[in-house]
């Protein structure tokens, strides 16, 4: 038996037009997986790989269109809730700001895990959310952004206990510091990279290909059958040093 086979499954992941959702993509493609990717604009703005995907425009932070997406979608097994949004020079600390983005990373998600539900219960799905370090201390400058990802931990716990009886796994990932287009404004500064890379014991930046492991492994029923509630950190270790 291959663990690792997805073939008839149907997987559909948000923010997956670029970045960790864009690798995920492909990975579960080519284990046979037929897969939905959604991102904020049309697929043709994307210079990413999106060959063999299925990509749908979307603003999570829209209950129309999530109602939209959850309708277009007849059944899935697998439910990756990556998209993500930030905004920076103290936008998440006025009112529009800091709403604009719990819409998309937080309520958004929600309203996805409860469309989805029936739809996942049927087929013995499940759900992983992505969430982040920020969700485990302080982000200076991103109070929206870090709240948020708190959240999404929070609800992976209580849907998980929600929703066992209904067959339904809910899992996370908290990924680092990972190189995508959230990161990019550290990335390009040279001390604040350094430092990251300094303080992470593997001695680099994650790439979005590291998260394709953890995802495979929370997603397979073989694998991680008897998980749930639980987020994997996948950090390089940056969590560990004081």
């Amino acid at each position: 038996m291959n663990e690792l086979d997805f073939k008839d499954r149907r997987v559909l992941i948000t923010g997956g037009t670029n970045g960790m959702g864009n690798a995920m993509a492909h990975a579960f493609r080519a284990r046979g997986a037929a897969v939905t990717v959604t991102g904020t604009k049309p697929a043709e703005s994307y210079d990413t790989d999106l060959q063999g995907l299925d990509v749908r425009q979307f603003d999570a932070g829209d209950p129309e269109q999530v109602a939209r997406l959850v309708e277009s979608i007849e059944k899935l097994d697998v439910l990756i809730n990556n998209g993500g949004m930030v905004l920076y020079r103290g936008q998440e600390f006025e009112a529009e700001g800091f709403q604009r983005v719990l819409d998309v990373n937080l309520t958004g998600v929600m309203g996805l895990c409860t469309g989805f539900r029936p739809k996942l219960a049927l087929r013995k799905g499940c759900i992983i959310n992505v969430s982040s370090l920020a969700a485990f201390s302080a982000v200076r400058g991103n109070p929206a952004y870090g709240a948020s990802k708190a959240g999404l931990v929070s609800l992976t716990k209580t849907l998980a206990v929600a929703w066992a009886r209904d067959g339904i796994r809910v899992n996370g990932i908290a990924p680092g510091f990972v190189k995508t287009n959230i990161t990019q404004v550290s990335q390009d500064n040279d001390q604040i990279s350094e430092a990251i890379v300094q303080k992470t014991p593997a001695g680099r930046w994650g790439e979005p290909q590291d998260m394709v492991g953890p995802a495979l492994f929370l997603a397979s029923s073989q694998l991680s059958g008897f998980m749930t509630g639980q987020t994997l950190t996948a950090d390089g270790g940056y969590s560990l040093q004081v």
